[in-house]
């Protein structure tokens, strides 16, 4: 039995996506008897978001759909700040122009969760650009900063942390949490929202803006952190062996992004379900029963949904037909990820590291050199063990490409261009 009345709240709850709660019986209440505006910020550090924003953006589309209206805030402003929270050294600053062309960028992705338009509960995508990089300095100065207490802040564990270290904070990054904490006043003002979100991590700053806002007279606000999440061999979510889980189908093609999540480990797959997917939850609890040989079909179903969200159902569907050709039927699929080589190059003939290296399966020769030496190339499914051998237009198929492989899993065409 959940220990929340309101749609909203118990779905979080029932899901795992519940950390913390400034005030549990009020926000409950709160959601129970009106429509409520929350909102997470995302600062527009590249091109796109990456598989460890999807709780984030997962909390904004359950929030639409028990009624709610959700808040997409793009930090346009802040992002040239850069959040320190927990970072060992300051972001590399970046010039406005890469911040709004990332920002166009990300935006492309959230129309698949959430909808937006002009309704009641219809989504927002706001920039905190628009009040933040038009600031009077002296008149935040005396009107924002005054409310901010430095002993208080140095307090906070993301600054603490950085200073045990004895590493270097700026002033520019200092004052990341107060314009934190003023876009939630800002936006308590202009849109009436009433709650932010937002990872564990975030726990300091937001309830900086709850401080803020009491004390420059908004409506009582409140917040809410998801915990942050590492699989259960400790990884970092949003990240694997060969870089970032971009969302952005640009950066990672749908079939790439199907096979990160269908090898998600054993123990996770419950949780992922919970998070990631939409399916009911007695569906998940059907699914998460499940052992043996079945764990197998049922990490198929958790990339599916996952990649049915963000890409489309028949790009999803497309990935896993994909994986069973390559994996189960042994074939070679045309969707499989692939990446072009010059002809003269094949002409005359590329090392095989340098070729493991240029299909992205490997960050340097090293890298691609124990790749090798531990038996884990294979050139058209032929396993490889010379580390020296020159890949050349003689392995080139019939269906006029060379089959790349590293692991059982990971799988490039290379095309001659």
């Amino acid at each position: 039995m959940s220990r929340f009345k309101s749609d909203f709240l118990r779905t979080l709850d029932e899901r795992g996506f519940i950390h913390q709660v400034s005030d549990e019986t009020g926000l409950d209440e709160l959601f129970s008897r009106e429509i409520v505006t929350g909102y997470i910020g995302f600062d527009p550090t590249a091109p796109s978001l990456h598989a460890g924003s999807l709780i984030q953006i997962m909390m904004l589309h359950w929030m639409q759909q028990t009624g709610h209206r959700p808040i997409s805030l793009m930090g346009g402003g802040t992002g040239m700040v850069g959040d320190p929270s927990f970072k060992d050294e300051a972001r590399q600053l970046m010039t406005v122009d890469t911040i709004e062309g990332n920002i166009a960028s990300i935006k492309r992705v959230f129309a698949n969760y959430l909808a937006y338009g002009e309704g009641p509960k219809d989504a927002l995508m706001i920039n905190n650009a628009d009040w933040l990089r038009s600031l009077n300095y002296l008149e935040f100065l005396r009107d924002v900063g005054r409310h901010f207490s430095v002993n208080r802040m140095l307090s906070f564990e993301s600054v603490k942390t950085r200073l045990d270290r004895e590493q270097s904070l700026s002033f520019l990054e200092f004052n990341y949490m107060i314009l934190q904490a003023y876009d939630f006043v800002e936006l308590a003002k202009r849109t009436g929202c009433r709650l932010q979100m937002g990872g564990s991590d975030q726990w300091g700053n937001i309830v900086n803006g709850i401080d803020l806002g009491h004390r420059m007279g908004t409506q009582q606000l409140f917040a809410l952190t998801s915990p942050l999440l590492t699989t259960s061999s400790g990884a970092k979510m949003g990240k694997s062996a060969t870089g970032a889980i971009w969302l952005n189908p640009d950066m990672l093609s749908a079939y790439d992004f199907w096979q990160y999540w269908r090898n998600t480990e054993d123990a996770d797959v419950p949780r992922f379900l919970k998070l990631y997917t939409t399916l009911p939850m007695d569906e998940i609890a059907r699914l998460s029963a499940l052992g043996g040989s079945e764990i197998n079909e049922v990490k198929k179903i958790l990339a599916t949904e996952i990649t049915a969200i963000l890409h489309g159902r028949p790009a999803a569907e497309e990935a896993a037909e994909t994986a069973r050709k390559t994996f189960e039927e042994g074939g070679l699929s045309e969707n499989l990820p692939s990446v072009e080589v010059p002809t003269a190059d094949l002409e005359a003939g590329i090392g095989l590291l340098s070729l493991i290296v240029r299909a992205g399966l490997a960050g340097s020769n090293g890298e691609a050199r124990r790749h090798v030496q531990g038996g884990a190339v294979r050139i058209n499914d032929q396993a490889v063990s010379d580390e020296r051998m020159t890949i050349g237009t003689g392995e080139i198929t019939g269906d006029g490409v060379i089959k790349l492989s590293l692991g059982k899993k990971k799988h490039i065409l290379v095309r001659p261009a």
